[in-house]
């Protein structure tokens, strides 16, 4: 088969890396990719999120299947896009993808669904919203209704800061994802993300993870995209994993079903463990980064075997096999990260293996003979182990031989 990766982040480095493992795979593009996955095969530097242009890139490079990583393609419609020029693509639609473009939405279809989760209020003008702040009580949670680069969460005590994030969602600080609000409970527990596969009607589920989203130890400093995880979650493990499919993903995919929505692709739900039990923070649509990276090398089936069995509606009777091992994904970052990351800093010591780990290429650039920082995180560092303390040893000691200029990482990811 030749497959087409959108995307160019240290999740798709490592869906990568897992498909280009399969027997059946003849060549892997991706779109636009990254000097990781230009080990791997083609990358072509495209939009991933230009609905004509993946399609002209699908159907020049004679490709069988299209797997969507990041959530820009699916917000911007390139699966209905893609599966109009008849092109096989595993990914859901841009409505059935509102689950993760739009919190109000995923929160009607939560209700409806009977799904544990955050009751909460939705606002389309300023003043209403800090009414409303105005009579609760603290922490406060506020969201901006779209997407958000991950930044569109603002969970605080001061009732200052929230009204001030507010206002600022609905004067553009997000553009439209700002045009609603959505004001919520606080869920106080900790978290934990379930992630699967869907063909439309069956849900494969993947391993429990747990992610870092702060900057710096302690869970301090600001929000980012994620600064580390590991998997699996001691004490949730694979009865834990059917339960919240059972009760979780698969009435939301129900009842986008009775919408006539069929689900096709990645998704996750983020999870807090509360006292009264699971509940739900968020859906998306896609795996998560940096999950992914951990989740993937413990995966031992053939992931586009599993993936074009979805994509053909056939996931009904696959099972999933795991290593018996644990990871832990250090993510290493830009100097500046996440206001103003550094860019074109030399990055050394790539190269070295280490048995036990890995390196995934995320915010990276090849410039001459150098490899080079483009962006925030710029590489995920994933340790394997028979425990999580052995993962994450070798995670940590494969980190701190990798360098470049005003290196930012936690040093706290399975403690």
């Amino acid at each position: 088969m030749n497959v087409l990766l959108l995307g160019g982040g240290g999740r798709e480095h490592a869906i990568g890396w897992k498909l280009a493992q399969s027997s059946r795979l003849d060549q892997l593009h991706t779109a636009p990719g990254n000097p990781g996955l230009a080990t791997i095969g083609p990358t072509h530097a495209i939009d991933p999120a230009d609905p004509a242009a993946v399609v002209n890139l699908a159907l020049r490079e004679s490709i069988d299947l299209v797997v969507v990583g990041p959530e820009a393609p699916l917000a911007a419609g390139v699966t209905d896009a893609v599966r109009t020029a008849r092109i096989p693509i595993f990914g859901p639609s841009r409505s059935a993808a509102r689950l993760e473009t739009s919190k109000s939405f995923a929160k009607s279809i939560m209700h409806r669904a009977g799904v544990p989760t955050a009751a909460s209020e939705v606002f389309a003008d300023a003043e209403s919203a800090l009414d409303h702040l105005s009579v609760r009580k603290p922490p406060y949670v506020v969201k901006a209704d779209g997407l958000a680069a991950g930044k569109g969460v603002l969970v605080t005590s001061q009732l200052g800061e929230a009204a001030s994030w507010v206002a600022d969602c609905f004067s553009g600080r997000f553009g439209p994802a700002g045009n609603r609000v959505v004001i919520e409970d606080f869920l106080d527990g900790e978290e934990i993300s379930v992630f699967g596969l869907c063909d439309g009607t069956t849900v494969l589920g993947l391993r429990t993870a747990r992610d870092y989203k702060r900057l710096e130890d302690g869970n301090r400093g600001p929000n980012t995209g994620g600064m580390g995880t590991y998997t699996p979650v001691p004490g949730h493990g694979d009865t834990f994993v059917r339960r919240i499919v059972d009760t979780v993903i698969t009435p939301v995919l129900e009842t986008l079903a009775a919408d006539g929505e069929t689900y096709t692709g990645f998704i996750y739900a983020g999870l807090v463990l509360t006292e009264a039990g699971p509940q739900v923070l968020e859906f998306n649509c896609r795996l998560g980064d940096p999950e992914t990276q951990a989740l993937l090398p413990t995966l031992e089936s053939d992931l586009l075997d599993v993936i074009a069995a979805c994509t053909d509606g056939n996931a009904a009777g696959t099972e999933l096999h795991w290593s018996g091992q644990m990871a832990v994904n250090v993510v290493l970052a830009a100097k500046g990260y996440p206001e103003a990351p550094v860019l074109g800093d030399e990055i050394r010591g790539l190269d070295e293996d280490e048995p036990g780990t890995l390196v995934f290429h995320a915010a990276t650039r090849r410039v001459g003979l150098r490899t080079e920082t483009a962006g925030g995180r710029v590489v995920s560092v994933v340790g394997l182990g028979p425990d999580l303390d052995a993962a994450r040893d070798r995670a940590y000691d494969r980190a701190a031989r990798i360098s470049f200029s005003g290196k930012q990482y936690r040093t706290d990811i399975a403690q």
